[in-house]
């Protein structure tokens, strides 16, 4: 029988609403840190972490440093990216922007500029924001409480753990995506560890494990644990330092705990861009902060209310298509354009939608810019200054190589 069932069976079963529907909860999902001391052998469990970790530890460049700046910007951009991804942009960020100060200096172009490609862009905006704040009103000290540090933009309970354990030598707990496996597992939890009550447990799970001293190794050992060995598919558990601490390993059910997230339902969208070109330059407009990709620079962009045919280059069908085109173009910035052909379909998915888009090419012929209208004419050879979206750029890009226009 697993730790948690074993403690569900000297507690009541209880119901809940959560997120406007019936589910059960259990009060095992609440139970004390006292409670889960006496179900595992923390202790024990640490040493053989330690060990473990000697050996087979990641060598990252954010790894051992104690400062907060670095792991901050470390831990931001490991957020729903993969570490060899990050690398690389970890080292231009710093080249740029070695200290606090110096981000909270700079504009956010150059901030966004630096992160593009990285995706969740929000995440870089709010870097920013957070840098100048630490500036203005810390002095260019960071807060020195997992707390506190919650009162900085885009910081969470996970960051604010990681910046006070890693930099800071706090015993502050931390759940990500590789440690809610993990705990999950070692738990037994056969209940959604997404919920309110599962996540309570998992951050009581989380603190209960660490020491009082030294706990920053403790939690970059759990999450290298659950990153290389507990991992979401075949997880290779003889070879795992926990393996006798783990009730999903007792009870055969590592392949089904945790429970997996649910999937979003994709929405099926085609986009519509111009490339209007006016002498040697083009038309860019920035992005406003209710859209997708804020503060990045994309040409003119919408969403086709009609279905395009999926149709190769030299079929495209003409007078309809191109006449909407030159109306939408009108009414978004004010100008005339002479339709030109469509030079790519570029496919790409961002978070719940998966769009296809349509790019073409125009030449101004006549009007003038909308005063509301967030527009710049950019000439080709400095379109690699501005910061673009993914697909921005790739367009930038054939437009730069010649032949398009």
């Amino acid at each position: 029988m697993s730790r948690c069932l074993s403690i569900l069976s000297i507690q009541s079963f209880v119901s809940r609403f959560e997120d406007g529907r019936q589910e059960p909860a259990l009060h095992c999902m609440f139970m004390s840190t006292d409670l889960l001391a006496e179900q595992f052998d923390f202790s024990a469990m640490r040493r053989k972490l330690k060990s473990w970790y000697q050996k087979h530890g990641r060598e990252l460049p954010w790894r051992n440093l104690e400062d907060p700046y670095r792991v901050w910007i470390s831990e931001i951009m490991l957020q729903q990216t993969t570490v060899t991804a990050v690398i690389p942009y970890y080292e231009r960020f710093f080249k740029r922007f070695p200290d606090v100060r110096s981000l909270a200096k700079s504009d956010q172009q150059d901030v966004l500029a630096l992160w593009e490609g990285l995706g969740y862009y929000s995440r870089a905006r709010n870097l920013h924001k957070a840098a100048r704040v630490i500036v203005d009103v810390h002095d260019g000290v960071f807060p020195r409480s997992a707390v506190a540090l919650q009162t900085l933009p885009g910081i969470g309970r996970y960051t604010a753990g990681a910046i006070a354990s890693f930099a800071m030598g706090q015993s502050a707990p931390i759940v990500e995506a590789n440690t809610l496996r993990l705990y999950a597992r070692l738990l037994g939890m056969t209940y959604d560890p997404r919920t309110t009550a599962g996540q309570k447990l998992l951050w009581d799970f989380a603190e209960a494990i660490l020491p009082k001293k030294n706990a920053g190794d403790v939690n970059q050992a759990l999450m290298d644990l659950g990153s290389l060995v507990c991992t979401p598919q075949e997880p290779d558990c003889p070879n795992c330092p926990l393996l006798n601490f783990c009730d999903a390993a007792e009870l055969g059910k590592q392949a089904e705990i945790p429970i997996p997230k649910q999937k979003t339902k994709i929405t099926e969208l085609q986009d519509i861009c111009v490339a209007i070109r006016d002498g040697n330059k083009v038309l860019l407009r920035q992005r406003q902060p209710n859209e997708r990709w804020a503060g990045l620079w994309d040409f003119p962009r919408w969403t086709s209310q009609k279905t395009l045919p999926k149709l190769a280059v030299n079929l495209l069908p003409k007078a309809s298509l191109e006449q909407s085109i030159i109306a939408e173009i009108r009414e978004r910035t004010g100008y005339e354009i002479d339709h030109g052909p469509l030079a790519e379909v570029i496919k790409h998915s961002v978070t719940r939608y998966r769009i296809e888009l349509f790019c073409f090419t125009a030449k101004k012929v006549s009007g003038r810019k909308k005063s509301n209208e967030p527009l710049e004419w950019v000439p080709l050879k400095e379109l690699d200054d501005r910061p673009l979206s993914v697909t921005g750029r790739k367009f930038a890009k054939r437009l730069q190589s010649g032949g398009l226009f």
